[in-house]
């Protein structure tokens, strides 16, 4: 099976969780995810079987988008409500000032991924570290934070309901932590759902449960992989130059119909066929994905 099953994601799975089960409800091992959700996250988790995981690391919308759930007044180790308290403060702001303290944290940022986290550092995980009490130096890390904005007040006293559009990479724990302490008072995420990766959205996806009664059926749920590139133009080849590009001819610019700078999305008569661009005057191919279409 080759293609794309976005999973909105349970609470207490692990995105490789996901990925085990998914291997067991399709009978297919080939399977990666397009990108790490915390245990307690919800939300968009787009996997990526058969012939579509040669995708994974070329997703060309790196934007993510975010709501979350955070309260103030106390941070944990882990900066959310899973973590051990760190510290508790009295709570002197109320949303009009929130919602001040935001404008700092748009834009162009940088950001100290959490101790708990799955990032290396000397060839070790923070997580690990973390676990053994051990914290280490890391330094900051670009991210862009494109909108935020506070869209309620939630269900616990100093609580508050907040939306992300951000890059690739950002950790919205981390942001959250960043915000209490410009607050002064601390702060910690108590829920997250992911609502948009790598072009898609909550409207894609299907549950685990879906997906184990309805396994006879996942060829008619899956995506095609070329979803993941349509922000690239497309360029469309006769059968004749679908033909050589498929068996790795470098067509010349003159071969092509209207050809763009960039990356763009090849099609042959029988349909989508992979991603390539414009090098020195010849196409390139970046990556093939023959039989691209699911299943």
């Amino acid at each position: 099976m080759n293609g794309i099953l976005c999973i909105d994601k349970p609470e207490g799975f692990t995105s490789f969780d996901v990925v085990a089960k998914m291997r067991g409800i399709a009978g297919q091992k080939k399977i990666g995810h397009g990108g790490t959700l915390d245990p307690m996250a919800t939300g968009v988790l787009p996997l990526f079987l058969g012939s579509a995981t040669r995708a994974c690391d070329m997703v060309c919308d790196d934007q993510k988008e975010y709501l979350a759930t955070f309260c103030l007044g106390y941070t944990t180790d882990t900066l959310d409500r899973t973590g051990t308290v760190l510290s508790r403060s009295p709570v002197t702001v109320g949303p009009a000032r929130v919602k001040e303290a935001l404008a700092a944290f748009r834009g162009h940022i940088r950001q100290v991924p959490p101790m708990y986290s799955a990032v290396k550092v000397d060839g070790h995980r923070l997580y690990d570290l973390a676990r053994q009490g051990v914290e280490v130096a890391r330094e900051s890390r670009p991210v862009t934070i494109h909108e935020l904005e506070l869209t309620g007040q939630g269900p616990e006293p100093n609580s508050y309901h907040l939306r992300v559009l951000c890059s690739k990479g950002t950790y919205i724990r981390t942001l959250i932590d960043d915000l209490g302490r410009a607050l002064g008072c601390g702060a910690t995420m108590t829920a997250l759902q992911r609502t948009r990766s790598a072009g898609f959205t909550l409207k894609d996806c299907i549950t685990l449960t879906q997906a184990e009664a309805q396994k006879q059926q996942l060829c008619q749920l899956a995506l095609p992989v070329e979803r993941v590139f349509l922000p690239y133009p497309a360029c469309t080849l006769s059968a004749f130059h679908a033909r050589l590009f498929c068996n790795g001819v470098r067509l010349r610019a003159d071969q092509l119909t209207d050809p763009v700078p960039g990356p763009m999305r090849i099609y042959g008569p029988q349909g989508f066929l992979g991603v390539a661009q414009l090098q020195e005057g010849q196409l390139k191919v970046l990556r093939l994905f023959l039989g691209g279409a699911p299943c």
